[in-house]
C-alpha cells in the first residue's frame, strides 16, 4: 500500500536513488493558506547531512508545490509535493546487487516482488519518509487551525537519556562501524474528546498502525503502555473530578476514543541495519557470505525519525477530525 488515510489521503512515490520523491494529497480542505515555507521547516529537521550524528548524504530537500493551490491557498483539489534527489552515489551500493543486508528489507522485497532496487533499498529506504513528512506538514497546519499541536522528543538512545550521553553513544557506535536505536515520544495537545471509533476503528489502533508503518519502528506504547501491565488498577486508572482528569496514564485515549487530554505516544526505534561492521549474510544465489555495508548511513536514526513520527500522528488525527466533521454534517 502506498496510500495512507481515508479522508486526508496521501499517496507517496519515488525511490531513494530515483530522480525525486514526493506525495499527492487528496482531501485537504479548501481555502487554507499554504506555501513551500509551511512545509520546509519539518523537512529540514528530517534531512540528512546536518551533523556528525546523521548520514553525510547532502540533500537540500527543497519542496515544490506542483498543484492544488491558487494564489497561495488550497483549492480542495489534489496537492502534489515533490523533492528532487540531488546527491545519490549509486556506485556505493554495487555490492548489494548480489548480497542481502541483515536486518533490512532486501531479502523480503526480492521474495515478494521478484525484483528489488539494490541502490539504497528503493522504497524500503528511509528516504521514503520524506514524503510522509511533507504530507504531515500540511496536516499539521490544518490541525493547528483547529487548536491541535504536535511535538516530539527523544527519550533515550541505547539506554542513555542525557543529551551529552546520547551524542557520545551515537558517535561511539559510528566509530565502531555499528549503530544504535532508541525511544521517541510524540504528544498531541488540544485534541477534542470524541475522535476515533469503538472496536475496530479505535484511535489508539490507528495510531499504532501508523507508527508501525515507519520502517525502523518495532514497538508502540500509548500512555503508560507496557508499564500498565505492572501496575494496580488503582494506580493505572485516571481519576476524574468536576474539573477534569487528575492523571493521564491512558495517554489521552479511552475505549479507542480521545478523552480531550494530551495524546501521548512512544515508539521503539531499532538500530540502523546498514552498518560497516562485518556481518554474516547470504547472496541472491543462496550462498553464505560476509558483508560490510558501505555508503552513507545514519549511525542512529532516532534524531531524524522525530519529525516522521510527528507527521504520522498528524495524518491520523486529521483523518479522524475530517471524519468527525463529515459525520456531524
Amino acid at each position: 500500500m502506498n496510500t495512507f488515510g481515508r479522508y486526508f489521503r496521501c499517496t507517496t512515490f519515488g525511490e531513494s536513488h530515483g530522480p525525486a520523491v514526493g506525495v499527492v494529497i487528496d482531501g485537504c480542505p479548501a481555502g487554507m493558506a499554504l506555501a513551500e515555507d509551511d512545509i520546509q521547516p519539518l523537512l529540514n529537521r528530517r534531512r540528512p547531512g546536518t551533523s556528525p550524528l546523521t548520514s553525510p548524504r547532502q540533500e537540500a530537500d527543497r519542496v515544490e508545490i506542483l498543484s492544488g493551490t491558487f494564489e497561495g491557498k488550497t483549492t480542495g483539489t489534489p496537492i502534489a509535493l515533490m523533492v528532487k534527489n540531488e546527491h545519490q552515489l549509486s556506485k556505493d551500493y554495487e555490492e548489494l546487487r548480489e548480497k542481502f543486508r541483515p536486518g533490512h528489507a532486501d531479502f523480503t522485497y526480492l521474495e515478494k516482488f521478484g525484483i528489488r532496487d539494490h541502490r539504497g533499498g528503493g522504497r524500503s529506504s528511509g528516504r521514503e519518509t520524506l514524503s510522509r513528512v511533507a504530507a504531515g506538514a500540511v496536516a499539521m497546519k490544518c490541525l493547528a487551525e483547529r487548536g491541535i499541536t504536535i511535538t516530539g522528543k527523544i527519550c533515550e538512545v541505547h539506554g542513555r537519556t542525557l543529551p551529552a550521553e546520547i551524542e557520545r553513544e551515537i558517535l561511539t557506535a559510528k566509530a565502531a562501524g555499528d549503530s544504535v536505536g532508541g525511544i521517541v515520544e510524540i504528544t498531541a495537545t488540544g485534541c477534542p474528546a470524541g475522535l476515533g471509533d469503538p472496536v475496530f476503528g479505535k484511535l489508539d489502533a490507528l495510531i499504532a498502525g501508523a507508527m508501525m508503518g515507519i520502517g525502523a519502528v518495532k514497538g508502540v506504547e500509548i500512555g503508560d503502555g507496557f508499564a500498565a501491565a505492572r501496575a494496580f488498577g488503582s494506580q493505572n486508572n485516571d481519576p476524574m473530578t468536576a474539573d477534569g482528569f487528575l492523571s493521564n496514564h491512558a495517554g489521552g485515549i479511552l475505549g479507542g476514543i480521545s478523552s480531550g487530554q494530551d495524546i501521548v505516544v512512544r515508539i521503539a526505534v531499532k538500530p540502523t541495519p546498514s552498518i560497516a561492521k562485518v556481518q554474516q549474510t547470504r547472496d541472491i544465489h543462496g550462498n553464505g557470505c560476509e558483508i560490510s555495508v558501505g555508503g552513507r548511513h545514519d549511525p542512529c536514526i532516532v534524531p531524524r525519525i522525530v519529525p516522521v513520527a510527528e507527521a504520522m500522528l498528524a495524518l491520523v488525527l486529521l483523518d479522524c477530525v475530517l471524519e468527525e466533521m463529515k459525520y456531524l454534517r
